[in-house]
């Protein structure tokens, strides 16, 4: 059982922890500044995993975008209260959650590491931080469960083109112990990502990132339905061979030449590309949502005041206001710029998060301050993942913990309902 002083205590015996290792000469696992996390993290990707990762939309504007959206702002520390007991603990859909940080579904990690989403869910379930299995993951969801015993964790939705399979994939969030739906909005076509596109490289054609579907009962059932003839093919070529090889390993089951033959794996991945979103969607889809699962529904994208209003109007139970990290509109608004609009906007009746461009305890400060419910971490750990596999997510998170709730400290707060507008100030 976790005594008041070990909680209270956490953030700076982390701290005395690293320094009296320096001692002995021991380095910390990963980086703690962002630009050397990310520096590393390049030296062990390979340089089209790096770019899938790092890259933004266009001419990355949206990536500064966000930073600077989080430096117009700056924290007011107040002196002389008393800040020797911290408790950074919130209520989230009923849940009790250590401190307002989630992950970001981030998918097809194993360009990361090889512990891929196996990594992160033991990473988070150590810690107690939801999890949000990316629905273009590496690791079948069920899999993550399995390794995460009774840790919070939700299931993040790209909307198929069917039905049928976002019912099963929601389905099969619930059975494995999700606890909410987050519909991702804005990815219902790739951004012209250009560092993407300069290398002409897509993981998923590889079969990198879709073992949520090779483990759904409806995809495969498609799949055996599918007429394949018409289909284009690529000019062969020893890297098309290549990256062939790749595709049927990926494909699970035994036996090469036998997957080969069989034509699923290939099949699979033009199955996956031709259905995997929905361009089409409108709200009044949500509808069908609402009547195939009991967990609360998060939209992910939200970042104008008026679908802010829209959410709340057809029923949905939160916001993350996003900007997929920068990754879909060149020349976006910061998400954080968007966040205390739309928290106006929903007046209150539902919660609001944040993701993209948080790098720093400071940043989560801000955030809450402006009135997110919660944060949620997307690049920073999965550089972690990528320097030292599931022990770097850790480290990542245990270093955000520790900087958020020095930050609250310091600030002269004892309690996230301290951390209030009057926390800080716009800069001019």
């Amino acid at each position: 059982m976790t005594t008041d002083r070990q909680k209270n205590m956490a953030a700076l015996d982390r701290q005395r922890h690293i320094y009296v290792n320096g001692m002995a000469g021991l380095r910390p696992v990963v980086p703690f500044d962002f630009q050397s996390l990310e520096t590393a993290a390049r030296q062990r990707i390979s340089k089209e995993g790096f770019a899938y990762m790092a890259g933004g939309a266009g001419q990355e504007s949206t990536l500064q975008t966000n930073r600077r959206a989080f430096d117009q702002w700056q924290i007011v520390p107040r002196m002389l209260r008393d800040v020797s007991h911290r408790d950074t603990s919130i209520q989230l859909f009923g849940q009790s959650l250590p401190t307002p940080l989630l992950t970001c579904p981030i998918g097809v990690l194993e360009m990361a590491h090889p512990e891929a989403d196996l990594g992160v869910a033991k990473a988070t379930a150590g810690l107690g931080i939801p999890m949000i299995f990316s629905n273009q993951a590496s690791v079948p969801m069920e899999d993550c469960a399995a390794v995460m015993g009774q840790s919070p964790r939700w299931f993040q939705l790209y909307w198929s083109k069917s039905n049928e399979l976002v019912q099963s994939l929601v389905s099969r969030a619930e059975q494995c112990g999700c606890t909410a739906v987050v519909v991702t909005l804005d990815t219902t076509m790739l951004g012209w990502r250009t560092r993407d596109l300069n290398l002409a490289y897509l993981p998923f054609l590889r079969g990198m990132g879709i073992a949520q579907y090779l483990s759904d009962p409806v995809f495969l059932s498609m799949l055996a339905q599918m007429q394949a003839a018409s289909a284009a093919r690529p000019k062969i070529t020893l890297t098309t061979l290549r990256n062939l090889i790749t595709v049927v390993n990926k494909y699970p089951g035994r036996g090469f030449f036998k997957k080969l033959r069989s034509g699923k794996p290939m099949a699979a991945v033009r199955l996956f590309i031709d259905i995997y979103s929905r361009p089409s969607l409108t709200w009044e889809d949500l509808s069908f949502l609402r009547k195939n699962t009991r967990l609360p529904i998060l939209l992910k994208g939200i970042l104008h005041p008026e679908d802010a209003q829209k959410a709340v109007a057809y029923g949905v139970d939160g916001i993350i206001v996003s900007n997929h990290g920068g990754r879909q509109v060149d020349g976006a608004i910061g998400a954080f710029t968007a966040l205390p609009s739309v928290v106006a906007a929903t007046q209150g009746q539902i919660p609001v998060l944040l993701d993209s461009g948080v790098r720093t305890g400071a940043d989560v400060f801000k955030a809450l301050a402006l009135g997110a419910k919660a944060v949620c971490i997307g690049r920073p750990y999965a550089y972690g993942l990528a320097v030292a596999g599931q022990a770097g997510v850790a480290a990542v998170l245990q270093n955000f913990m520790a900087d958020f709730e020095l930050t609250m400290g310091l600030a002269g707060c004892t309690t996230i309902a301290n951390i209030t507008p009057e926390t800080l100030v716009k800069s001019e």
